[in-house]
């Protein structure tokens, strides 16, 4: 039987931030069988690892409906259930060998660092429905390798927004950010992500739009460290510093089941 963990990432409180569900294998284990249990989990993402002989581990993410190649959250959540199991020591940093290339994991006492490569958008035509399907006005639309990049009026609007998630899932990307620059003290712009495309309605705390979202407030902002919010109804908070081209991404996990998996 195998362990499996269930994870609330970017938050310190449980039932908040986004959860993942973490599998250590002893062996790699078929395409099919991961996504059957990401299936099973439900979860926006199911996180599959195994160690290679010099320590560090290769790391794959499932939603219930695709594997996706860069996902934050399950990133995090994968590096404290590694520290937690005691699969790594508590100052060893984590080695992720991923379709994103090598990331790293490294706790700051209660904070966990990740470091990923930053994506950064280029300006786009709007494709045809967003807006509707939205149901805002972009003030500035972009594309990154993996979304589109939204910016919406304000924090109000980006926080009170219902898609019609059928409309978006018909455009050709994992996903749809949108953002705002913040009016609540203590955040300097809020987010909010949607990839019905990818089987996942709405993403309750999405790292991996930070490695987009990152570089492009940096841009508008003339700064290079922000705290961030991700308004779902979950909500997280993220810490983050753009690095040249890359995007270090701090937050906090909490564990909130440990089950077996008998198949």
């Amino acid at each position: 039987m195998l362990k499996i963990t269930q994870v609330d990432a970017f938050t310190a409180e449980p039932f908040s931030g986004n959860p993942a569900a973490v599998c250590v294998l002893p062996a790699p284990r078929d395409e099919t069988w991961m996504q059957n249990v990401a299936k099973e989990m439900n979860l926006s993402e199911t996180a599959f690892l195994v160690r290679r002989p010099d320590g560090s581990f290769d790391l794959r993410w499932f939603t219930p409906a695709v594997e996706v190649a860069l996902c934050g959250h399950a990133t995090l959540a994968s590096a404290h259930a590694l520290w937690e199991a005691g699969h790594l020591l508590a100052d060893e940093i984590a080695k992720l060998h991923t379709k994103s290339g090598i990331l790293t994991a490294a706790r700051q006492g209660d904070w966990i660092e990740l470091d990923f490569p930053a994506t950064p958008e280029t300006p786009a035509d709007p494709p045809a429905g967003l807006a509707e399907a939205l149901g805002a006005t972009p003030q500035y639309v972009g594309k990154s390798r993996f979304d589109y990049l939204i910016e919406l009026d304000s924090e109000r609007t980006v926080a009170d927004l219902r898609p019609d998630f059928a409309g978006l899932r018909a455009l050709p990307v994992r996903g749809v950010m949108v953002t705002s620059r913040a009016t609540t003290p203590g955040w300097d712009f809020v987010s909010r992500f949607f990839a019905p495309g990818s089987g996942i309605d709405e993403d309750p705390v999405t790292g991996s739009a930070h490695c987009c979202l990152t570089p492009y407030w940096s841009r508008k902002l003339g700064r290079t460290e922000f705290v961030a919010r991700q308004v779902s109804p979950r909500g997280g908070t993220l810490r983050l510093a753009l690095e040249g081209d890359r995007v270090k991404l701090r937050g906090q996990a909490v564990t909130v089941l440990t089950g077996e998996l008998r198949v």
